[in-house]
Formats: C-alpha cells, sequence, structure tokens
C-alpha cells in the first residue's frame, strides 16, 4: 500500500514533460525515469488491472516510500536530466546493460606531420565532439567490440599502407630505419626524407577504408595502380595492386544486407523474464560491418525504458561517426527527445525509425535474430558452466556448487623478491577484482632463502585472517608485509555506511574452493594455516604440476585432496577439472608479474630512499648538485648544508646513515 503523501502527489502530477524519481523507505533513489507526460506515465505504475507488462510493478509497490519529480521544458531536456540523475544516484532498478566485449577505436592523428594508427578504449578518451573526430583533431574508426577484431584491422592497415607504427618518442629518437621498413610496410619518416604528398595520400586511403567506403577506395587504387603502371613505375603499381586484393577480400567477407549505400544502426532486442538481450548491427554502405550484443539481468522495467537506456548508454560522448538513422524495435517513451539529443551527439541530423513495412522492417527481423541467438548462447553457456561446476563438485566431494574458486602461488627469483599472489575466478572466469600480491616479508633466514611452505603459510595466513575481519600484526605495508591493492587501505573510524561501503569493496570473504599450487606438502601448509584460524570448513586442494617418478613414467596433473592418500589425475579430456588447472596457470602468470615489478623496483631503488627524513625532493636536489650517491657519502657537513633545501636533519639523518671514515684534512697537512 501506498503511503498517502505519495498518493496525494499522485493526484497533484503536472502534465508536462519531465523526469520522476521513485525513492524507498529509507529515502534512497531505486529508479529514475523520464516522461513526455508526467502524470500519465507515473500514474500508470500504480494503476489497477492494467495491460502493462511491467515486471516490477509489484516490487514497486512495495517499495516507494517518496516520489519526487521534475519538470523540463521539453522531452530533450527530460532525456538529458534522466541520464544525469541516473549517473549520479546509480538506482537499483534502472538498466544496467552489459556488453561481452570491449569497446575499443582506432585513433588517426591527422594533425601529425606523420600520422598514425593506434588503438584505445572508445570511454578512455572525453574530448570527442561526437563528429568522428576528437577536439584533438584526431579522426575515431569504430568501435570494434573485441580486441582480437581491432588488432586485425589494425594489422590488415599496417600491412598493405604504409604509414608508421613507432609512437613519437621513438620517431624523435630513431637514427636508422627498423624492422618495418625493411620488410617494406613503413617509408621510415624517422630518417629518409619522405615525400608528403604521397604519405598523405596513404593518409587518406587509410581514412577511407576505415570508413568502410570500400567501394570508392577500390575505384581510387584501381585508377591509381593503372597511372603508375603507365608511368613504368611499378613498384608502386605493386602496392596499390596489394593495397587493391586487400580490400577485396574485407568486400567478400562483408555481408550485404541493404540495397541501398544509407550507414544506420539497426537495434534488436529478446526478453524472457527479467532476462534481456540487446543487439546492434552496424550497417555500413548497405553491408553488415560489424554485430555488438548486450546482455541485462534482474530488468524489470518495460522494454522501451531499456531501449531508452541503451540509446543513452551507446551514444552518449560517441568519439566515431553515428549514422543517419538508428532502426529501433519500439518507441521509447519521449521518442522525440532522445532523438534530438542524440542528433546533438552527433553533429547532424539523426532520425530515429520504428518500420512497418518495407526494407527496414526486414533488417529490424535480423536485429532481433541475433539478440535471440546471442541470448540462446550465453544461456547456453552458462548451462555449461553450471554443469562442469556440478561435475568438480562431485569429483572432489565439495559441500557447494564451486562458484568462486580462489589460487595461491608464491613466486621468488633465488630466495629473494619472494611475492604471493592470489587469483580468483567465479563461474568459471577470472574475477580480478579479487586479485592481490602479498610482499613476502618473512621472520627469519628462512624465508630470505627461498622457503616457499614458510611464504605459503604467511600469505594464507594473511589472506585468511582478512576473512575474518583481522589485521595480522605482520601484515605491514609492502615495504612491510602488506598485501598490494586497493582493499588494504581501511580507514578508521568511519561511519556505518562507510564502513558497510568499505566491506563491499573489499570483499575478503572465503571462496566456495581453495587451490593451492603443488602437492601433499603445499596442501598441508594451507590447511594448517587455515587450521590455526578455525577455518576446518573450508575445501582446501593442492594441484601438482605433471612431472615424471623415479621410475620415468609421466604423471599428469594430479589433484590432492585433504585425508586422501591417492591424488586425483587431472587429464587434459577432464572438462571438470579444466577449471583448476586454468586458475592454477593465471596464478603463476600473476605472481610471476607481481616477482618481476618488485624486482624492478628494487633494481631502481637508491641508497638515499632508505634513508630516514630523505624524502624525493631532498634526494633529487642531492643527486644534482653532488652527481652521485657516493659523491653524497664523501660529502663534507659544509658541501650538503650547500645543497638547496638540505637542512640539519637532512646532515644529521645522512651521518648517521653513512659515517665518514675519517674526517677531512684540512689542506696543507
Amino acid at each position: 500500500m501506498l503511503p498517502a503523501h505519495v498518493l496525494e502527489k499522485l493526484e497533484a502530477l503536472p502534465v508536462q514533460s519531465g523526469v520522476y524519481l521513485f525513492k524507498d523507505k529509507k529515502g534512497t533513489v531505486v529508479y529514475v525515469g523520464k516522461a513526455k507526460s508526467l502524470r500519465s506515465r507515473v500514474r500508470s505504475y500504480f494503476q489497477a488491472g492494467g495491460s502493462d507488462e511491467r515486471y516490477f510493478i509489484p516490487i514497486l509497490q512495495r517499495t516507494v516510500g517518496d516520489l519526487e519529480t521534475i519538470v523540463t521544458a521539453n522531452e530533450k531536456e527530460a532525456a538529458i536530466l534522466e541520464n544525469t540523475l541516473i549517473k549520479q544516484y546509480d538506482p537499483r532498478y534502472n538498466v544496467k546493460l552489459r556488453d561481452d566485449k570491449d569497446f575499443l577505436c582506432i585513433r588517426l592523428d591527422t594533425t601529425h606531420e606523420w600520422p598514425r594508427l593506434s588503438v584505445l578504449r572508445r570511454r578512455s578518451v572525453n574530448n570527442a565532439d561526437g563528429k568522428g573526430g576528437g577536439r584533438d583533431g584526431a579522426r575515431y574508426f569504430g568501435p570494434y567490440h573485441s580486441a582480437t577484431s581491432a588488432r586485425r584491422t589494425l594489422h590488415l592497415v599496417n600491412k598493405h599502407f604504409q604509414l608508421r607504427t613507432c609512437t613519437d618518442a621513438e620517431l624523435e629518437r630513431r637514427t636508422r630505419p627498423c624492422l618495418q621498413y625493411q620488410i617494406k610496410r613503413c617509408p621510415a619518416p624517422c630518417v629518409y626524407e619522405v615525400d608528403r604528398t604521397w604519405y598523405g595520400e596513404q593518409v587518406g586511403l587509410v581514412g577511407k577504408f576505415l570508413d568502410g567506403r570500400h567501394d570508392e577506395l577500390s575505384r581510387e587504387l584501381r585508377l591509381r595502380m593503372h597511372e603508375a603502371a603507365t608511368t613504368l613505375r611499378f613498384e608502386l603499381a605493386a602496392v596499390y595492386r596489394d593495397q587493391l586484393r586487400a580490400i577485396e577480400k574485407v568486400r567478400e567477407e562483408q555481408n550485404v544486407v541493404s540495397v541501398d549505400e544509407v550507414d544506420r544502426d539497426v537495434i534488436g532486442l529478446y526478453r524472457e523474464a527479467d532476462l534481456v538481450e540487446v543487439a546492434l548491427l552496424y550497417v555500413r554502405g548497405g553491408k553488415l560491418a560489424d554485430v555488438a550484443t548486450f546482455s541485462t539481468k534482474q530488468s524489470e522495467i518495460p522494454d522501451p525504458e531499456i531501449l531508452a537506456a541503451f540509446l543513452a548508454r551507446n551514444y552518449e560522448g560517441a568519439l566515431t561517426e553515428i549514422p543517419p538513422e538508428i532502426i529501433i524495435p519500439i518507441e521509447p517513451d519521449a521518442m522525440v527527445g532522445i532523438e534530438e539529443w542524440i542528433t546533438d551527439q552527433a553533429g547532424h541530423k539523426v532520425a530515429l525509425l520504428h518500420p512497418k513495412r518495407g526494407s527496414r522492417v526486414d533488417l529490424l527481423a535480423l536485429a532481433n535474430d541475433n539478440a535471440k541467438h546471442a541470448f540462446r548462447e550465453k544461456r547456453r553457456q552458462k548451462d555449461d558452466i553450471d554443469e562442469r561446476l556440478a561435475q568438480l563438485q562431485e569429483r572432489l566431494r565439495l559441500p557447494t556448487l564451486p562458484r568462486r574458486i580462489e589460487g595461491c602461488d608464491i613466486s621468488h627469483l633465488g630466495g629473494g623478491d619472494t611475492v604471493g599472489a592470489i587469483v580468483a575466478m567465479k563461474d568459471g572466469l577470472p574475477d580480478k577484482k579479487r586479485y592481490r600480491t602479498f610482499h613476502v616479508r618473512g621472520t627469519g633466514s628462512v624465508l630470505r632463502g627461498g622457503d616457499d611452505y614458510g611464504a605459503m603459510y604467511e600469505v594464507l595466513g594473511r589472506r585468511f585472517r582478512r576473512s575474518l575481519g583481522k589485521t595480522p600484526e605482520s601484515a605491514g605495508a609492502s615495504t612491510g608485509g602488506n598485501a598490494t591493492g586497493p582493499a588494504e587501505a581501511v580507514p578508521a573510524p568511519m561511519s556505518e555506511a562507510e564502513a558497510e561501503a568499505t566491506r563491499d569493496r573489499i570483499e575478503w570473504d572465503l571462496p566456495d574452493l581453495f587451490v593451492v599450487d603443488g602437492g601433499r606438502g603445499q596442501l598441508a601448509v594451507a590447511l594448517a594455516a587455515a587450521h590455526d584460524l578455525g577455518l576446518h570448513e573450508l575445501p582446501i586442494v593442492g594441484l601438482a604440476k605433471e612431472k615424471e617418478n623415479v621410475l620415468g613414467e609421466t604423471l599428469v596433473d594430479r589433484v590432492y585432496l585433504p585425508g586422501q592418500k591417492n591424488p586425483i589425475p587431472l587429464r587434459s579430456h577432464s572438462a571438470s577439472l579444466f577449471f583448476l588447472a586454468r586458475l592454477r596457470d593465471e596464478a603463476h602468470r600473476f605472481s610471476n608479474r607481481a616477482r618481476e615489478r618488485l624486482g624492478k623496483v628494487r633494481r631502481l631503488r637508491s641508497e638515499l630512499d632508505g634513508v630516514p627524513g630523505i624524502g624525493p625532493a631532498t634526494k633529487k636536489a642531492l643527486l644534482a648538485h653532488l652527481g652521485t650517491v657516493a659523491a653524497v657519502k664523501e660529502a663534507t657537513d659544509e658541501a650538503l648544508a650547500a645543497v638547496p633545501g638540505v637542512s640539519a636533519k637532512h646532515i644529521a639523518a645522512l651521518r648517521k646513515a653513512f659515517p665518514l671514515v675519517a674526517s677531512p684534512e684540512e689542506p696543507g697537512t
């Protein structure tokens, strides 16, 4: 039952366009929406017996404790304000669409003297003007929804169009041409005199290729090839010939989906209960250039609002060219305002079209089919993962389905730079937000000598203590033994809300299964670390690598279980145990990377870094005036005092760390 003050607000709702905010009993915003008419839209949520298929209406009616509305001048302002408020409040019931791949773009810096291509994350650049180029003067192409697709395109361009691939810094300091010049993929403007007109022509050809204007590009290349052959420049004609062949190959791989050559985006939608899949078809020049799919779970809100949220998410601050047509499966509320907002983002007129007949209907059907297919594939993949996890649970006799698995590996170099790594997996996929590294300090010379058992006991003890909300005395900073990562800093004191947010961020809760890299010995150490903290119910197993026994027989990877003498062999065709091998390899990779990073820091560390009271600025001043650490050690107090910024306290700290072997003699003695 709605509170009385909410019922009063429903009766007084205006008919103008605007934005509405639903709040729960605690005053937290749980949903933000826009409306062409606030009165009709908001009241429709609470009309009994309506035909509206709003899955979250029963939940909303139980949740809503207050209602707030904001009137806007038009639908466009409502769309803009809604997007802003969603970012501000991150409401619980608003759509959070997730794509299954990364957004990448290819950047062509046409303002540079010698332009080059580079790959970047689409949302890492905030200087776009929405016209296919940024305010930095560069052009952006894409988006590419996988790194493989983007880098394949980049490789194709670098292979057939001779643009430099080196960075600006490399371009400036290079004194001789690189391998790219030797294999005729770069004219080496870093070293040799290059025809700027010809290089500019290559930049123009690359732009047309990445724009998808392949027909125009083919005609131009064919003309250039004949002209070069006619003037007996056969090497140049061969270059154009290879470029033309590459273009023709790309054209053959693209499907013709439209009789006209209009660029358009086509959006398809498929839904089962609260699970929604959105497909986006990129049609360029009448051909299907790419397909991207997006998923959302627990989406109780209706399809028109899901579509509106997707349009706002996908086209806000777009770096690449927004096509003049966007075909949509349904008409969202405030469609006119959304269309005007996207037009502003694009810098040219963009039409939102919901076709009822004609060739566009066929395109829409194709987009809906892609959404349905992606939905089925992802559900099938999830079902497969559940089945394999169930097999793993059965083989290892686990009490619960091991959806969350963690693994540990220790890495060191000759007993030094010892690092422990904790990696995690959720539903068979790496859960990198839970990755942690621990710099092993140890308690004696044993660990400094490379004691893997001691290092593992320390690392696992510190990790398990955090699951109990304890901070061990031995868990200092990385120079004193703390785990690295954002989860280490837990400020105190803090409010209850801040403490809850911090706990959610840290996520030190125990997994369903813990895997250590090693056999019986490593498993015994892990069990001791857990049992010493009272964690007797945590499932722990050891995963030993393949090796040969004394008889010369090859032993495959093996899983050791607590209390069981014989291990379980891990064969390559064992789907249920595949997760363990993948986790072990990831832990090994992550620990080695952390150890290499720690070693690099140690190698670059100066003796002055270990002197208490000598900060980076003082260290820089000392080295700038005295040249080397050895000179700082041998300098007199007067020489040290002459360094700007060095005080008596600094000199005392240096003398304590580096005492003079003998007092400097007076001249002439």
